[in-house]
Parts: C-alpha cells; sequence; structure tokens
C-alpha cells in the first residue's frame, strides 16, 4: 500500500518492485490539495477522539459503581445492561436513527458521537478491573474524609491506567475504522469520515495511488494511537490475572 502509494499515476504491474520507482508524491499532494480530505480528517478525528474521552469517562463511573458501590437492583441493571452484547448492532440501528433523525441530528456531529457512548462491554472490562482493586484503600480514603469524586479522582483513575490506555486504543481504532453509522448519519459531503469518504471516491474513477495514499494517511493515527498506548497496553495484559 505504501509502495504504490508513492508510484506516479498509471497502470500497475504485479509483481512489481519493492521500492517505489520512479518515486512521486503526486498522490499525497493531491490528497492533501483537496479540501473534502482534510474536511474527512477532521471529521474523523472529532468522532474518534471525543468518542474515546466520552466512553471512557462514562465507562469508569459505571465501572466504579457496578465495582464498589452498594444500591438497590445493582446487580439486575449490570446484566440487563450487560445484555446489550448479544443484541446485534443491526437490530438498533435502524431505531436508532430514527431517534437521532427526529431529534434533528443528522448532519451533526453530536448525532455522530452520542450513539456510540453507551459501550455495555467498555462497562463490563472497566467493572471487573475496579473490582480486582482491594476495598481497603476505599475503605482507607473514606475514613479520611474523601468524598465519592476524590476517590474517583485520587484512587480510582491512577489505578486504571493500564485499562484505560488499553480500551482508549481499541476505542479509538473501533470508531476510527467505523463505517456504517458515519454512512448513515453523516448523508453530506462535509460531513463524512475517512472511511465513507475514501469509499465515495472508488466510485468516482480515482487514481489508484491516489486512494492508497488515502488509506496510508488513515492508517498513520491508528499506528501513533498504539504507539502512545503501547506501554500501558503490555502492562494491562500482563497484570490482568493478577489480583489484590
Amino acid at each position: 500500500m505504501v509502495v504504490l502509494s508513492f508510484k506516479p499515476t498509471g497502470p500497475v504491474t504485479f509483481p512489481d518492485s519493492l521500492l517505489p520507482w520512479p518515486f512521486s508524491a503526486e498522490a499525497y499532494d493531491s490528497v492533501f490539495g483537496a479540501k473534502s480530505v482534510l474536511r474527512w480528517v477532521g471529521n474523523t478525528l472529532v468522532y474518534s477522539v471525543v468518542s474515546v474521552v466520552g466512553v471512557l469517562l462514562l465507562s469508569s463511573l459505571a465501572g466504579y459503581a457496578f465495582a464498589k458501590k452498594r444500591f438497590p437492583g445493582k446487580e439486575t441493571m449490570f446484566w440487563s445492561f450487560l445484555a446489550m452484547l448479544m443484541v446485534p448492532y443491526h437490530v438498533t440501528m435502524i431505531p436508532t436513527f430514527i431517534i437521532i433523525s427526529e431529534l434533528g441530528g443528522v448532519d451533526t456531529y453530536w448525532g455522530l458521537i452520542l450513539p456510540t457512548l453507551a459501550n455495555a462491554q467498555a462497562v463490563f472490562l472497566m467493572r471487573q478491573f475496579i473490582a480486582s482493586l482491594p476495598d481497603s484503600l476505599f475503605e482507607a480514603a473514606r475514613l479520611d474524609g474523601c468524598s465519592e469524586w476524590r476517590v474517583y479522582v485520587s484512587i480510582v483513575l491512577p489505578l486504571i491506567k493500564p485499562i484505560l490506555a488499553t480500551l482508549g486504543v481499541f476505542v479509538f481504532l473501533w470508531h476510527w475504522n467505523d463505517f456504517l453509522w458515519p454512512l448513515i448519519v453523516g448523508q453530506s459531503t462535509d460531513m463524512r469520515t475517512l472511511t465513507t469518504g475514501i469509499a465515495s471516491l472508488q466510485q468516482e474513477n480515482v487514481p489508484l495511488n491516489m486512494l492508497l495514499a488515502g488509506s496510508v494517511i488513515a492508517f498513520v493515527p491508528i499506528f501513533m494511537a498504539y504507539l502512545v498506548g503501547q506501554r500501558y497496553f503490555t502492562e494491562g495484559i500482563a497484570t490482568s490475572g493478577i489480583k489484590g
């Protein structure tokens, strides 16, 4: 993909040289020179980053409540919420779109982001991780007069950095590569994401090197996100079986 993206426009032969010769960056010039492509990159960043922040915040709060708090109906509520994992996404897609459409969320950022924030898998992972933390930490904090918000900020968040980083990488990957929901909600050209935008270019007989240049640009942020969270990612895997 990278090699062919640096080749000049023209016919491509397979198998070909592993080196892009003659070397040409015209495909990247065309991609970065296109106003719509830069807009798609911005839309994808907003969709992915805001969704990651929202999912991590809501799932960590819910996971803390389900793991360490006592309230009536906790188990029933948790397993009812977890049952969302057994419902195929395509079953809820049409009702979700109707609700968003009735609220005026079509072709808007909030309409794109809001339905993705209730992530049952993220809540389950957070609950399981936080449940393994020693109860003595929370009891000592409450004896010192810490509020629930202080306990969450000063104890829970520092201790769940590995699962936050791991889940953040996965959520970012899911949203960056998401195709179906952005295709339905972002109906105008200005609200397309990279995945839907590149798919639309394939219908316009755009040269192959330009399509692959767009794919390389779409791949780089995912790779960078993994590099940033790699240390916590491996730490989370190494300590996931350790209790207490």
